[in-house]
C-alpha cells in the first residue's frame, strides 16, 4: 500500500494522501522515478490507493481486501499495465488500451492504466497517447513512469501532474525494509553468529520497550521519574553491560527523534515512529541534541566504578535542565 512509501517518499506520500482525502485526483500522473528501484511498485500502490476506497476513506487503511488482492494478482479489469514490447512501446499496444478503456468502469469509480518505461514509446505511440491525454474521459487516470522524463514529448509532460520521487539507493531501500530489531542486530553484531543470537534473543525487544517507557517517563514527569527508575531501569539493566546497551538504545531513540524532527528517514527505530513523532514534538532540535550529548557523557562514566543508580539519577536531573 502507499503507506509503505511514507518514509522514503515522504513529500510525495503526503501530497497524495491529501489528494485522496479530498478526492482530488489528477487525470494523469507522470512519475519522474530518478532510478528509484521500487518505481513500478510505487505506481501500483498509487493505483490501489485510487481504486480502493478503503485506502483513503478508512483511517485504518485497506488491509488486503479482495479488490486489492485481485490487483496484485493481475486480475482486476479496471487496471492495465503497459511495458515495452521488445525495445519499444508500440502504437498498437496503446490502441488496444484505448479500445479496452472505451467502456465505463464497472468494478470501481476509475479505470487506470500504467505505462512503465514511458520514455520507450516510439513516435507513433507517443502521438497516440497524447490524444488520449488531451481529451481525457471522466474516470480514466494515466500513470506514466520514466527515469528519463525529458525524452518524452513536452506536450505529454505538460498534460500530466509530475511526481518526482526522491533518489534512494538499492542498498538504502533494502535496509529500510528491515525491522528495528534486524537493524539493531547489524549495529551491535560483529559476526553472523552474533547477529543470529541477537535476533533470536527475545529479551532484546523487551529491553528496548523498557528504554522507551523510561524515556516517556522522563519526558512526562521530569525529576519525579526518579521514583519509577527502579521499575523501568535499574531492575532490568542491572549490570554494566546491560546498562551500556540501554544507554546506546536511548541514544538511538533520540538520534531518530532528530531525524523525525528535520524530516529525514529514520535510521533504526522505524517500529516506534509514533513514539518518535511525540518525542520530536516535545523537544526542539537543540534539546534533542543536548540530551544525546548527556547520554554519551554518561556512557563514558560507566567505565568508572560509579554507583549506577546515582548515574541514572544524574542523567534524569540533567535532562530536566535542558
Amino acid at each position: 500500500m502507499l503507506d509503505d512509501f511514507k518514509v522514503n517518499q515522504k513529500v510525495v506520500y503526503q501530497m497524495l494522501k491529501n489528494a485522496g482525502a479530498k478526492r482530488q485526483f489528477s487525470h494523469a500522473y507522470l512519475i519522474d522515478a530518478n532510478h528509484y528501484p521500487r518505481k513500478l511498485e510505487f505506481a501500483m500502490a498509487l493505483a490501489k490507493f485510487i481504486l480502493c476506497e478503503n485506502h483513503y476513506s478508512n483511517p485504518d487503511n485497506c488491509v488486503n481486501c479482495t479488490q486489492c488482492k485481485r490487483i496484485d494478482d493481475g486480475n482486476f479489469t479496471e487496471l492495465k499495465i503497459i511495458s515495452p514490447d521488445g525495445a519499444w512501446i508500440k502504437k498498437e499496444q496503446l490502441e488496444e488500451l484505448q479500445k479496452q478503456f472505451s467502456t465505463k468502469a464497472i468494478e470501481s469509480s476509475y479505470k487506470i492504466y500504467i505505462i512503465n518505461e514511458a520514455e520507450k514509446m516510439n513516435s507513433s505511440a507517443s502521438n497516440s497517447i497524447l490524444k488520449f491525454l488531451e481529451e481525457p474521459e471522466p474516470g480514466i487516470i494515466a500513470i506514466l513512469i520514466t527515469d528519463n522524463m525529458y525524452q518524452l514529448l513536452d506536450t505529454i509532460i505538460s498534460r500530466c501532474q509530475v511526481i518526482s520521487l526522491a533518489k534512494v539507493s538499492v542498498e538504502t531501500e533494502k535496509r529500510n525494509q528491515l525491522t528495528t530489531i534486524e537493524k539493531l542486530a547489524f549495529f551491535f553484531s560483529k559476526t553472523g553468529e552474533e547477529y543470529q543470537e541477537f535476533i533470536q534473543d527475545e529479551g532484546k525487544k523487551e529491553q528496548i520497550e523498557y528504554v522507551m517507557k523510561m524515556i516517556q517517563e522522563i519526558e512526562k514527569n521530569k525529576e519525579r521519574s526518579i521514583l519509577k527508575e527502579n521499575k523501568y531501569w535499574t531492575s532490568i539493566f542491572n549490570d554494566k553491560e546491560k546498562l551500556e546497551f540501554a544507554l546506546q538504545i536511548m541514544l538511538l531513540f533520540y538520534k531518530d527523534a532528530v531525524q523525525e524532527k528535520i524530516g529525514l528517514s529514520l535510521e533504526f527505530m522505524d517500529d516506534y515512529q509514533e513514539f518518535l513523532k511525540t518525542l520530536a514534538e516535545q523537544n526542539t532540535t537543540q534539546q534533542l541534541c543536548k540530551k544525546m550529548e548527556l547520554i554519551m557523557e554518561l556512557r563514558k562514566r560507566i567505565k568508572i566504578n560509579i554507583n549506577q543508580n546515582l548515574l541514572i539519577d544524574q542523567l534524569i536531573l540533567s535532562f530536566v535542565e535542558v
